[in-house]
């Protein structure tokens, strides 16, 4: 078996040849199923038995927090930290983005809906037209 500095180099070959595997297209999204399905069903247990349920029974200003310092800890690992703590920290930012949106009662299909609208604009239109809302 190869080590996790051997995986990281064929990873980082493997993204400069847009190898297959190693592209944004690998996307997995049936880990994010699993996910939304299993923090649905925490949700329902006991705050002492879930943290997910705790987070959601200290309600949306503790979440807020946490999703906030969950936000800034990827951005200083994007920038100063390797890669294994940039996914660590995007999946924490993932998880408290998911439980933000239970605890707003908004279904992960809504944020489909609106990344959908969003095609055949570029990201400087679609800027310019959120403004103008």
């Amino acid at each position: 078996m190869g080590s996790e500095k051997d995986s990281e180099k064929g990873l980082e070959k493997g993204l400069e040849q847009g190898t297959e595997g190693n592209d944004m297209t690998q996307h997995r999204l049936d880990v994010l199923e699993r996910l939304i399905d299993t923090l649905a069903e925490r949700a329902k247990a006991s705050p002492k038995e879930s943290y997910t349920a705790k987070l959601l029974d200290q309600g949306k200003h503790k979440i807020a927090k946490k999703l906030g310092e969950e936000g800034v800890e990827m951005a200083l690992a994007v920038v100063d930290g390797k890669k294994k703590d940039v996914r660590a920290e995007a999946a924490d930012v993932m998880y408290h983005f998911l439980v933000a949106l239970m605890a707003r009662k908004i279904p992960f299909s809504d944020i489909m809906e609106e990344l959908e609208k969003r095609f055949g604009l570029s990201g400087l239109e679609e800027k310019a037209r959120r403004k103008k809302d």
